[in-house]
């Protein structure tokens, strides 16, 4: 097994335009984000940058960006651009997505995507899981629950509400693709079920492919918001 790691960034966002540049204390949030991702070891590191400016930041800090369409529709559009840019012989048989909005995530969650992967080959893709932050996650549509066998391998992905005893596992947005896997999952639309529940992992389940989950202790911050970025500055100053 021979992964990459890539991370996808765009200005553009929805609810916070420019969010890959945001500072946190000192240091832009893509260049967190590049740093947690080499400190993992899993592979080769490279950020597929939607602007120019994000392609600049990780070039000064070191780090290897490759230009992709701004207008590709998703992270994953984005990632297989970058990977057929990097890598046109397809030496990297497994590519880890790592979210460019998770500035302290550790390095160790990276390990898991790519040990589970290396641990079942019948694993067509690898996502990681925590436990529930809090008893409200299990009614908040902003929470993705995944439902697991005991295994671990992934039977579904919702927002709703999830009903009865047992564990809630928060899914974490983080993917390790085998590589036919990535390039099947992209040439399809969206599917029925990713439209109803607004989650393209769905769209991988319904073409057939497998989906596992490692689970780790917690969720790493994700910063969606300014609020989000206003509590990972304050992690960045105190670590709490």
């Amino acid at each position: 097994m021979n992964p990459i790691v890539l991370i996808p960034a765009r200005m553009a966002a929805t609810r916070l335009p420019g969010k890959p540049l945001a500072d946190i204390e000192g240091v832009t949030m893509i260049v967190r984000v590049l740093r947690q991702a080499q400190a993992a070891g899993v592979g080769p590191v490279a950020v597929a940058a939607g602007d120019a400016e994000i392609a600049e930041a990780i070039e000064a800090a070191g780090g290897r960006a490759v230009m992709t369409d701004p207008e590709l529709p998703s992270g994953s559009d984005r990632i297989q651009a970058a990977l057929a840019a990097l890598d046109p012989g397809g030496a990297h048989d497994v590519v880890i997505n790592l979210q460019g909005d998770m500035p302290f995530v550790d390095p160790g969650v990276l390990s898991a995507c790519a040990e589970l992967l290396a641990a079942r080959p019948e694993c067509d893709i690898a996502t990681v899981v925590a436990p529930e932050g809090s008893p409200d996650d299990r009614s908040n549509p902003d929470v993705v629950k995944a439902v697991l066998a005991g295994n671990g391998r992934a039977l579904y992905f919702t927002r709703s509400t999830l009903h009865g005893d047992g564990p809630i596992w928060r899914h974490i947005g983080i993917y390790g693709y085998r590589r036919a896997a990535l390039e099947r999952f992209n040439a399809a639309p969206p599917s029925p079920l990713e439209q109803r529940e607004k989650l393209e992992q769905l769209r991988a389940m319904e073409l057939g492919l497998s989906l596992w989950a490692a689970r780790v202790a917690a969720a790493p911050i994700s910063v969606d918001s300014p609020a989000d970025l206003e509590r990972a500055r304050d992690y960045a100053r105190t670590g709490a």
